[in-house]
């Protein structure tokens, strides 16, 4: 702030403090005079009147600076002068042509296959699933779903150290979700897909309540966990809801094989009676004469 604002701003701040002292002087002398004992009014209005001073000294004084305050602060705080900057003379540059190279078309490659990018399908109920529907009550629309997470281990409510890669051996599945403004009785599906061919599914009325915890399991034999891309679809009668997804990586172990024993069987002996030989008569010879 220079010498000249801060003159302006004195003159600004007094001529303020002049109108509020002489405005709370004359609010003094008017309630003075509205008091019954005499000494405490002439102490209201003698107050009033030196309040009416103050602000009257105020406003001769911020006329004071007005006038002669910028001058009488130049007498002892003279302005230094600003030297000017001289111009220095600006070396033109000469352009220098240089030679350009004339670059040789190369041939672009045009690929063969051009890679046309896939539509991801909305999911949807297949007509096997429907068909095993066994509920009339009509879903709610505003009805919602969590993300899945997906864990071996289940405590009834959460899925404890929940994951989205597992190695083989997996086991038991849960798919674990929260849920809101659902109607109890509703159908509802849950699909499980791997590497989008059905390997699991469950569909059945909706047994909670209208809001909380679910879950959705599977619990196949160890070698029927395959490495892929496994996707769990929630439906809510025909509507999706939710879709969550886990990679299951390594090879599932071999089930052991189980031999099976027949029993064998003992051949039996038929004994064949043998033939009884039949006795022939031999002629007597007959004597002749």
């Amino acid at each position: 702030m220079d010498i000249h604002a801060g003159i302006i701003t004195a003159v600004v701040l007094g001529l303020l403090g002049s109108l509020l002292t002489i405005q709370a002087g004359l609010r003094s002398i008017r309630s003075g005079r509205k008091l019954t004992f005499y000494r405490l009014r002439q102490q209201r209005v003698y107050g009033g009147w030196r309040w009416i001073v103050v602000g009257v000294l105020l406003l001769a004084g911020a006329a004071w600076l007005a006038f002669f305050g910028e001058p009488v602060a130049y007498e002892y705080f003279p302005p230094s002068p600003t030297p000017s900057l001289t111009p220095s003379p600006t070396i033109i540059p000469t352009i220098t042509l240089t030679p350009t190279i004339t670059l040789t078309p190369t041939i672009t490659d045009t690929p063969s296959v051009t890679d046309t990018p896939t539509i991801t399908p909305t999911p949807y109920l297949p007509d096997p699933i429907q068909a095993l529907f066994q509920s009339a009550v009509t879903p709610n629309p505003s009805a919602v779903f969590s993300p899945i997470s997906f864990s071996t281990q289940f405590d009834g409510v959460n899925a404890i150290n929940p994951q989205t890669v597992f190695q083989n051996p997996v086991g038991h599945m849960y798919g674990a979700f929260s849920y809101n403004n659902m109607i109890p009785g509703v159908q509802w599906t849950a699909l499980w897909l791997r590497n989008g061919i059905l390997v699991h599914y469950e569909t059945k009325p909706w047994d909670g309540t209208t809001g909380g915890y679910g879950f959705t399991d599977w619990a196949p034999s160890a070698s029927e966990w395959l490495p892929g891309t496994y996707d769990v679809q929630i439906f809510v009668g025909l509507d999706w809801k939710v879709v969550g997804e886990f990679i299951v990586q390594g090879n599932p172990p071999t089930p052991s094989p189980t031999v099976t024993f027949k029993p064998t069987v003992k051949p039996t002996l038929t004994r064949t009676p043998s033939p009884t030989p039949t006795s022939s008569r031999t002629p007597v010879p007959t004597a002749t004469k």
